[in-house]
Parts: C-alpha cells; structure tokens; sequence
C-alpha cells in the first residue's frame, strides 16, 4: 500500500508517519548506489562531520532460555543534506530452529530541523546492503591488479549481498568461493545465486573446507557470526585482501600478521570488549598509529595498497553512520515514488 492509498494520506505531513516496509525499502534501493553512499558517509566519518555515540546494548534470557540482545544506535552524518536517525538491531539466534531470521532490525529517521521522528523503516536490507558496500568499495581500493577469485565464509544475508555486490562492482571477479558450516546451505546459495551471478559471468564454487576455500583466493571475506577464530595467516595468499565483516573469525595471525590494517573507526575497537581486535589494540600487539581508516585511505590521507604481495586486511566494526546515510536515501527515492504507508501520529 502506497502513501497515496492509504486512509491517513491525506493529514498534513507533519501529522503522520511514514512507514516503509522490507520490500519497499528493496525497490528504494534499487534506485541507489550504495558504493557511492559509503564513500561520501565515511569521508564524512574520517572529516569529523558525523556524530556517532556509544550504543546502547540490551540483553536478556527469553522465556524458552538462550540469549537475546536489542542494540540501539543513534547517528548523524552532515552533508549536502543532514541525515540523523538511529538503528535499532535484535537478534536472538533460537530463532534459526524455528525458521525465523537470527536478526532484525529497524532505522528510524528524524527530521534534522524539528526531531520529529519522519521515517520507521524495514532495516535488515540497508544493514546487509551498506556491509557489502563497504567490503566491496575497500576491495575497489585495495586488491591487487589482476583479482579473479573471490572466497566467502557464510552463505547466509550478509554473504548473499556480498556476492552479488562483487559479481556487480568489482572489476573482473570470474570465481566465487563459498563455505559454510551448516549442511545444505551452500548448495542452497548455488541454487538461488546462481543465475544472478551467472549474469555477471561469474560462477559459483562450493568450497569441501574452509581452509580450501581461501586457497589462492584473491579477496577472502567473512560473513558469519562465530566468536571463535579459525582463519590463519597461513592460509591466505602473498597480496591476498582479507575483509572481516564477522566477529572473530580470522586469528591473531592474521591480525597482527598482515602488512596493512585498516578499520573503520579506531574508538569502536578500543571500547570493544568483546571482538579479538579490541583486544589487541588494548595491549598493544597492533597499534593505531601502524594501520590506517578506510575514510583516510578515500581521501589519500594515508596510503593504500604499495605492493601486489601484501597482505591486507580490512576489519570493519560497522558504523550506525552508514545505514543512517542509506536510509536517509530510501526515504528521500519513496517519498519520490510514493512508496510507504502514512500513519498517524
């Protein structure tokens, strides 16, 4: 149901609420390029024009047992036009077994001038679509000439958006890699990725291992949810991209042992009390002053890629910034379009 269609379209709009559900924040999309997105909220980021507050974090036992958590994250990107909001993300991973997804979410927007909430938005889209778009947009600055393979950890949201994003917007990519731990989910992703990738005249390989699957891959990107590191330095190729999108899934090896670090904001690792690269930073084994954000490496503030045989690797915590910035652009192509259901206020 459109805006126009619904019973409250015709209150003025500073008496209703846009709602914009899970398809038509698709469709939004559609019209967006998210890489371009990405670039100008983290060069944004890097210039101090972003306002990014501590989240607020939620947990609690569900009356079946397990863990569940509600995380709230407030932002604000300056540009060309304001953008302030916050994400609102849940997950509880009992929701698997009975065929719910893990996580879901909501992105809220607020009109910069009054703080009246405008827009309530579907958000697992713009969080899977912007975590491509950055993994993607780094692997445009910093794989080596001459990429063809690229392996994914994961075959679910996160790694699904990441295929299509690379198929689509990285130069030359002929072979993705997939593994993932769970019987009969790669074959699933062959079976509904396939065509599309096959679009881009790029094919599909299910990986035995996850050890095979890194195996020579020019960009290796991981996309699950596991808290426990397997990824080792050993692994990965001379000049080999490493991208983790995860939570711990590649090992101090890797960390500490790759010749360029880059990360996205250096105050979300320190005040990390959970991921390895938090850790590290803490202590000292990998140092701030030795790596570099991908905001400066867009501006040329510090160097990228030097040489095809570097290890590089990319660790991006997720800013709440970059979904603000996204949905800031949905809401701006719906009200376009006349997409969303107006609710009163």
């Amino acid at each position: 149901m459109s805006a126009h269609d619904n019973r409250t379209a015709h209150l003025p709009e500073s008496d209703t609420l846009t709602y914009l559900s899970g398809a038509e924040v698709r469709e939004a999309c559609a019209e967006i390029d998210p890489l371009a997105c990405m670039h100008e909220t983290l060069v944004a980021h890097a210039g101090g024009r972003t306002v990014l507050p501590p989240e607020a974090y939620l947990g609690w036992t569900p009356p079946d047992g397990g863990e569940a958590r509600s995380i709230n994250m407030p932002g604000l990107v300056e540009g060309g036009l304001t953008a302030v909001g916050t994400k609102v993300i849940n997950a509880n991973p009992a929701n698997v077994a009975q065929g719910l997804p893990r996580a879901s979410g909501l992105t809220v927007l607020f009109d910069p001038r009054t703080a009246r909430p405008l827009c309530v938005m579907e958000g697992a889209h713009i969080s899977a679509l912007r975590t491509a778009a950055v993994s993607v947009l780094a692997a445009r600055h910093l794989v080596r000439p001459g990429a063809r393979t690229a392996a994914l950890y994961g075959a679910g949201v996160i790694a699904r958006e990441h295929a299509l994003m690379l198929a689509g917007r990285l130069p030359g990519i002929e072979e993705i890699r997939v593994y993932d731990e769970v019987p009969g989910r790669v074959a699933q992703f062959e079976r509904d990725m396939g065509d599309a990738l096959g679009a881009h005249e790029v094919k599909v390989t299910a990986a035995v291992d996850a050890r095979t699957a890194a195996r020579g891959a020019d960009v290796v990107i991981a996309c699950t949810n596991t808290r426990r590191g397997y990824v080792e330095r050993s692994w990965l190729a001379s000049g080999a991209l490493a991208v983790n999108v995860s939570l711990d899934d590649l090992t101090e090896s890797v960390l500490t042992g790759a010749d360029r670090l880059y990360v996205d904001d250096w105050d979300l690792i320190r005040d990390d009390p959970y991921r390895l690269l938090g850790t590290l930073l803490r202590e000292g084994r990998v140092r701030q002053e030795d790596a570099a954000t991908l905001g400066e490496v867009l501006t040329g503030a510090r160097p990228g890629r030097t040489g095809d045989d570097e290890l590089i690797v990319v660790n991006p915590f997720g800013l709440a910034v970059e979904d603000i910035a996204l949905a800031h652009r949905v809401f701006r192509v719906a009200r376009h379009r006349g997409l969303g259901t107006a609710l009163p206020r």
